[in-house]
């Protein structure tokens, strides 16, 4: 920190705000730009954490990988923890769902961290965090947390995952896609990471409007894996009954926008589960 140190004194600093959980800060520098994310704390989100340190050794392991910004230093403040990275420069993406799926692939090949949380693995599993989240909430009664009679079972893969993959979340450059906001990374199954760049919830709340037919065929075919886009479309109507749940979850603590985009969930999930018969 000591060598930036000078510089932030008297460099602009340009409050970021697109984060929706922690408060985040671009640093204007001559040998370019870094960002500031200072944690809001431990996170009561029962579906996205809120790790600084996983976060900042995401972003160590993954240096030079082209995936993830550059950490420079994880400090302590009175206010919590800070990590400060490169800022990487671009624009969020919104069409071409190609590149994320290939990006995504690319993120699954690389072996896991040891001591990262492990994600729900398998429609039990996705049914009891559903429940969980559930638990948080008044009203339950119109969220299915069985949707199928036979359960999909545990994949048992251990694949490093971001967790986190929506449309604020990727970064496009000349260089490509780069992935951002490393706080609730995990290990598991790669449909994780799927099912929430495909939420047509999360993709309404940052891109304004869920992918098309189309746009879901062309990520599965980018992704060119069939063993895993396979599985994903039987776990499919299990994913978006969670995230139904999810935004239950947010909407009850005022996030009135979340209440907007929960039909999309559900209407998702009856579509997926007739698609899919078992």
């Amino acid at each position: 920190m000591a060598n930036i140190a000078p510089e932030a004194a008297v460099a602009e600093w340009e409050f970021l705000s697109g984060g929706r959980t922690n408060s985040a800060w671009r640093l204007h520098l001559q040998d370019g730009d870094l960002v500031v994310k200072l944690y809001s704390g431990v996170a009561e989100n029962p579906l996205f954490p809120n790790a600084p340190d996983a976060e900042a050794r995401l972003l160590q392991e993954l240096d030079g990988s082209g995936l993830a910004p550059r950490l420079v230093v994880q400090i302590g403040t009175p206010a919590g923890a800070c990590n400060i990275y490169g800022h990487i420069q671009g624009q969020v993406w919104t069409e071409d769902t190609a590149g994320p799926a290939q990006l995504m692939k690319k993120l699954h090949m690389r072996a896991p961290l040891q001591g990262l949380r492990s994600v729900a693995d398998g429609s039990e599993a996705v049914i009891e965090h559903t429940r969980t989240i559930l638990s948080k909430c008044v009203r339950t009664d119109h969220i299915d947390t069985s949707p199928a009679e036979d359960p999909v079972a545990p994949s048992g893969r251990s694949c490093l995952l971001h967790c986190d993959i929506v449309p604020g979340n990727l970064i496009h450059n000349a260089g490509g896609l780069h992935l951002i906001d490393w706080q609730c990374p995990a290990v598991g199954d790669p449909c994780e990471d799927i099912a929430i760049f495909l939420s047509p919830a999360m993709q309404s709340l940052y891109r304004g409007k869920p992918l098309r037919d189309a746009e879901v065929a062309a990520f599965m075919e980018a992704y060119d894996c069939p063993e895993v886009t396979a599985r994903y479309a039987a776990l499919a109507p299990f994913y978006h009954w969670r995230m139904a749940a999810y935004c239950q979850w947010q909407a009850e603590r005022g996030r009135t926008e979340y209440e907007e985009v929960q039909g999309l969930e559900i209407a998702a999930a009856y579509k997926s589960a007739s698609a899919n018969p078992r």
